[in-house]
């Protein structure tokens, strides 16, 4: 996202030559982008791990795809999409100083707001300044909390896949309210039954013969056909943008440069991998106690989401002080900054998993007497492993975004570099030498393919056919 930046910019700009809204679509194009793919990669996971019995059940009442659709794909990733859209709205945070103060070459976009403010106060070395961005932040995202995400938590656990109620459900004032006050339970009503009508409508999707509506499809010829020639597009496609690539970059870049970036890149893979190993380790077992305890979630709900919007660039006068005033290696006390905004993806989706885990299997697990890490192994862990591997791969993407920001760091004038792939991509793009941002952003996209189908892939794959809660 970051990377795409410099590009973004420049068209945006192009689009609106003599007004600001160039910049602001770029900038929200930018956050979007970075919101959007963690709710995506939830929804899918929810899709490809369906029970096997409500696949069923809904093809027994003969659903449409559009009825299917409403009546149990999306009731069915609700809980895990709301703790993604608390994700995604606390990630924003973290990118929205990248996109409010954009520096291309000679040319600085600043835009109104409070990662522009930010970008600034750290500029100057004001502390004070800092401070009252942490106290803005802590006010809104206090407020988003309580308002609009606590609500809709406890509004999800009805959706819940069990066949006992839930034992501790997840409560909120406003929703409490909400369906207390008379005059505004009879404004929602007729909302609800129009929405209803809406979803029980018979809109047939045009779908081969044969074709089965549901996670796992058995198309016939039509289908295969089908899948060859968009294969083929894609293909070309591709090799036109390659050969594009290549010749553009060819132009400012030689040999021995792209094998130094492809070896930066290999720096950033390892440390990439390293922290998403050590934030599994600790994020998955306290994700999995706060889930199963809806008390405790409420009270750790809104400081994991200040934790989650706390930009690295906060801690860039602490990293950068304490690394040039002992001397220690950046490559290795830089790391923490990559870490910081994307272990949340984890711990949020461990949430999301346990919190959706149905209260029958803990009920059998208890009446089986099943403790320990017999517990871990055969019980919880088989639950939340869809959720895990969403989280897991989010955080992955989220560390490569974050590599950008975070391995090389600025306070005041004094900059302080990590060898890595993200701090090649930020320093030309701060030169504004569009060849090498193109090669970094392009080895950048090949290792995030390359890592997406060597291990998210098959584990995807793996959760959808062996742990399906059936």
């Amino acid at each position: 996202v970051l990377g795409y930046i410099s590009f973004t910019v420049t068209f945006f700009i192009a689009l609106f030559p003599t007004r600001v809204a160039g910049a602001e679509c770029a900038a929200i194009f930018a956050i979007f982008t970075s919101q959007a793919w963690n709710m995506t990669f939830s929804f899918y996971q929810s899709l490809t791990t369906v029970p096997h019995d409500l696949d069923e059940v809904s093809r027994g009442f003969h659903l449409t795809g559009w009825q299917r659709f409403w009546k149990l794909d999306v009731p069915f990733s609700m809980p895990g999409l709301i703790w993604n859209m608390m994700m995604s709205m606390s990630g924003g945070w973290f990118f929205v100083v990248a996109s409010e103060a954009i520096t291309v070459g000679n040319n600085t976009i600043t835009l109104p707001g409070i990662g522009a403010y930010l970008a600034q106060a750290i500029s100057d070395k004001n502390l004070a300044a800092i401070g009252w961005v942490i106290l803005a932040m802590t006010i809104v995202i206090l407020a988003y909390d309580q308002l609009l995400f606590r609500p809709l938590v406890a509004w999800a656990d009805k959706f819940r896949m069990e066949t006992t109620s839930s034992g501790n459900a997840p409560e909120s004032w406003l929703l409490d309210l909400l369906r207390r006050t008379h005059l505004i339970h009879r404004g929602l009503v007729p909302m609800g039954v129009l929405l209803a009508k809406a979803a029980r409508i018979p809109i047939r999707l045009p779908l081969p013969r044969g074709q089965r509506i549901g996670p796992v499809q058995f198309g016939g010829k039509r289908s295969k056909a089908g899948d060859i020639i968009w294969g083929i597009l894609v293909l070309l496609l591709t090799v036109y943008v390659v050969y594009r690539v290549v010749a553009y970059v060819s132009t400012g870049v030689t040999m021995s440069e792209v094998g130094h970036v492809f070896g930066l890149g290999l720096i950033t893979l390892l440390r990439v991998a390293l922290l998403i190993a050590i934030s599994s380790v600790i994020w998955v077992p306290l994700g999995v106690l706060i889930g199963l305890r809806p008390a405790l979630a409420e009270k750790i709900q809104p400081l994991a989401q200040f934790l989650a919007a706390f930009p690295a660039n906060l801690l860039f006068p602490v990293f950068v002080i304490v690394i040039v005033r002992f001397h220690l290696n950046p490559d290795i006390w830089l790391s923490p900054l990559i870490v910081l905004g994307t272990q949340w993806y984890i711990l949020f989706n461990v949430i999301a998993g346990a919190t959706a885990y149905p209260n029958d299997f803990k009920e059998a697990a208890t009446n089986f007497r099943i403790h320990g890490w017999q517990w871990w192994r055969q019980v919880i862990l088989p639950g939340i492993f869809p959720y895990y591997v969403t989280g897991a791969i989010t955080a992955s993407g989220g560390a490569w975004n974050a590599s950008i920001v975070s391995e090389f760091v600025q306070w005041g004038d004094t900059k302080v570099a990590a060898h890595g792939l993200g701090a090649y991509i930020a320093q030309t793009t701060a030169a504004g030498d569009f060849p090498k941002i193109i090669l970094g952003i392009a080895v950048m996209s090949l290792f995030v393919t390359l890592f997406n189908r060597t291990l998210w892939r098959p584990m995807y794959r793996y959760a959808e056919s062996k742990l399906r809660l059936d």
